[in-house]
C-alpha cells in the first residue's frame, strides 16, 4: 500500500488476527496505517476475541485495544471494557465508523459503538 497519500502523523493499527480485506478499507484512510506487527508500536489494535484484549496488552501496556464483534450480546461492552479494552466496535459496519472509533480510541476517549450497548 503507497503511503504517499498519509499524514505526517498517521495512526499505526495493528489488525489480531490479521484481516487483509480489512487492512485495505482501513489503509485507505488518509490518517491511518494498518502495520504487520505490535513490533511497530502501533497506537490501536483490533481483536476479535475477548481473550486477545489481555495478549495484546501484555505485549504493550499503552496501545488502546478495540474487540470487534458481529453483533451485540449482553455484557459484552462491560466485559470488554473491564478486560482493557477502549470500546467495542462492529466488525462489518461501515469503515468511516470504525475509522472514527480508531481515532477516539487512539485520544483516549470512550470508543464503543452505541448501537452494541444495553439501553
Amino acid at each position: 500500500m503507497p503511503v504517499t497519500h498519509r499524514t505526517a502523523r498517521s495512526l499505526r493499527v495493528l489488525l489480531h488476527p490479521p484481516n487483509p480485506p480489512l487492512a485495505v478499507r482501513l489503509g485507505l484512510q488518509p490518517d491511518l496505517e494498518v502495520v504487520p506487527s505490535p513490533m511497530a508500536r502501533p497506537a490501536v489494535a483490533l481483536v476479535e476475541e475477548l481473550a486477545e484484549v489481555g495478549e495484546v496488552l501484555a505485549d504493550d501496556p499503552e496501545c488502546r485495544v478495540l474487540l470487534m464483534t458481529g453483533s451485540a450480546h449482553p455484557g459484552l461492552a462491560e466485559a470488554a471494557v473491564a478486560a482493557g479494552a477502549a470500546g467495542l466496535v462492529l466488525r462489518d459496519g461501515p469503515i468511516e465508523d470504525l475509522a472514527d472509533a480508531i481515532r477516539r480510541a487512539a485520544r483516549g476517549e470512550p470508543a464503543t459503538d452505541p448501537s452494541l450497548t444495553t439501553p
